[in-house]
Order: C-alpha cells, then structure tokens, then sequence
C-alpha cells in the first residue's frame, strides 16, 4: 500500500516531467542535501521518505541518519542524499510530505502520551485517518508511544449508539455478542455507553471486552471505574472532550485507555526541510 501512495503522490506532483529542474539544472549537475529538522519533535516516514527517493531515482545514495520513534531536537539532521541534483529535487516535496505529515502525528502523540504517563491509561487513535493514509498515521501513533485502536470496521466490532437504537434491547445484544465470538473468536467486542446505567448492564454481559465511556463527566467515570471493579477483565475507554489540557484528569480517573482523535485529524506537520551542500 505505501508503494501504491507514493506512485500516486508523485504522479500527481510530476504529472508529464519536472519542467523546472529540467530546464533550469544541468543534467550532469551532482548534489548533496540533508533533510533537517526545524522543530524539536518525534520522527515518523523515514523509510518511506528514502523510498520516494529511490523510486525518482534508484541511483541515489540515501543514508537515513534518524530512525522512526526517534525524538529529535531542533536541527536533527534525519536524512542525507546524494546524486543527480535533479532526482533530489523532484522527489523533495513529495518526501517532505509524507515526513513532515507523519512525523506532526508522532509529534502531537507524544504529547499526550507524557500528559498521562503517571498512569496505566493508553492513549489510543481512531479511524478519524487521511484516506488511503490509515496504516501509516497508525504507525506514526506508535511512533509516537500510543497505541493503535482497530484498524478498521473488520477487526473489532464497535457497537455504537446508532446500533444499540436499532437493534432491540439487551437481549438481543446479548445474543449478536454470541453470535459473533462463535463465528469471529479473534475479534473482540466493544459497547459505546453514554449513560452509567448502560456501564451496569454492559458489565453484567457476556463476552463484552470494552466499554466505551462516551462524554461522560470526570465523576461518571470515576463512577464507571468503581463499577468496573478489580476483578472485571471489561477495560475502560474514555472519549469525547479529550484533549491536551483536559486528558491528564481523564487519566486519573482509572480508566484503562482514551481515544484521541486530534491525534490523525489534527495533528499539525513537524516542520523539517531540505537543505543542500556545496555540488560535488
């Protein structure tokens, strides 16, 4: 998949050739350049960066000086590349896309994983992805020290407000979570509750493997948690009204993971640039 993004990324960047270097850089003109970090932050796309330029050029010497998860200060130098100044300019803004994107992921997640980390609460993403873009804004939650909720509808069946409306009461809840776990043993169970009278009655279910605590105050989950008990293998999610400045009490409150959609949705970009050397 991440060869299929970067062919339709430099395709619609180069389109039928790159007029500016091929008019204005000589074709034999040689180069050096460093991709260079601007602002301190988590690195995330630095093998797929190098392979956007290898595929522009595969006689390109690209050593990556950084490896992914790394966190980096203010003039880490991530990348070097070397060979026709002409492939290092057409593959560069591309390359620079997909990192700075991924690395902005990596970046605000590990925020929001060291607001949290004198707890046993995990920060999760969500499908809230760039389209096409899924698998690799994941990777750059780790990256970034989160932890990566489902991948999609296929792998863990979430069971919102909207099915919970149409599907009948507890009964017939009870027995589509049967149904389910004998017919997909591997996929696990999830319940979206907005109100702690739902928590109870999810809690005395079978087969449920998460709760989603949806919106609820700092007291309905302290509340939920006590509920919960320690015995209860249930874990706890937390969601909705999270962000930087509220997610620290959320922690605290004992719930087991809480899902952060501004970790893909609006994450700013690392800012990292291409700078050259002297020609060779």
């Amino acid at each position: 998949m991440s060869h299929e993004l970067i062919m339709m990324a430099l395709e619609e960047d180069i389109g039928e050739g790159d007029v500016t270097s091929d008019y204005f850089i000589p074709e034999e003109r040689m180069a050096e350049a460093f991709l260079k970090v601007r602002n301190d932050g988590v690195v995330s796309g630095v093998e797929l960066a190098k392979a956007v330029f290898l595929e522009v050029d595969p006689n390109l010497d690209v050593q990556i000086m950084v490896e992914d998860g790394s966190r980096v200060g203010e003039g880490a130098m991530l990348m070097r590349v070397s060979g026709k100044a002409r492939s290092i300019l057409t593959a560069e803004r591309t390359a620079l896309n997909f990192l700075q994107r991924l690395s902005g992921v990596a970046t605000m997640t590990s925020r929001y994983v060291a607001l949290v980390k004198h707890t046993q609460a995990k920060i999760l993403d969500t499908r809230k992805t760039t389209p096409g873009y899924r698998a690799l804004e994941k990777k750059a939650v780790a990256d970034g020290g989160g932890t990566n909720h489902r991948m999609g509808l296929f792998d863990r069946a979430m069971v919102k407000d909207n099915h919970l409306a149409a599907e009948g009461g507890i009964a017939v809840l009870q027995e589509a979570i049967r149904k389910v776990k004998s017919d997909k043993p591997h996929v696990q169970v999830e319940l979206e509750a907005d109100r702690l009278e739902q928590v109870r009655d999810f809690l005395a279910l079978d087969g449920v493997d998460y709760i989603l605590l949806d919106n609820m105050s700092l007291d309905q989950l302290r509340e939920a948690v006590e509920m919960r008990g320690e015995k209860n293998r249930v874990r706890l999610e937390a969601s909705g009204g999270v962000n930087l400045e509220t997610v620290k009490e959320i922690s605290e409150t004992g719930v087991d993971f809480i899902s952060v959609g501004a970790l893909t949705h609006s994450a700013p970009s690392l800012d990292i640039g291409l700078d050259f050397t002297a020609g060779e």
